[in-house]
């Protein structure tokens, strides 16, 4: 990386202007397509087992937490 002369313009960064709004513009991307492939996992995770309760409410996952309880308490014993 090049030398360059200490910053004048009292920037604590450093950075120049057009610096500055490369990166801004560079950051801005890269957290637009972060948030995308969040909202996109969340999406997958969602059609895959949704985390809201269905009609019979917290009901019907009760009888999976007990089975998969079962399972640890026998491994355990």
């Amino acid at each position: 990386m090049p030398d360059r002369p200490p910053a004048t313009d009292g920037s604590f960064t450093g950075m120049s202007e057009a610096e500055a709004k490369e990166f801004h513009k560079i950051f801005q991307t890269s957290f637009l397509v972060f948030v995308g492939v969040a909202v996109f996992a969340h999406i997958l995770a969602w059609i895959w087992r949704p985390w809201l309760p269905g009609p019979n409410g917290y009901a019907s996952l009760d009888a999976h937490t007990t089975h998969a309880f079962g399972a640890v308490v026998s491994m355990l014993s």
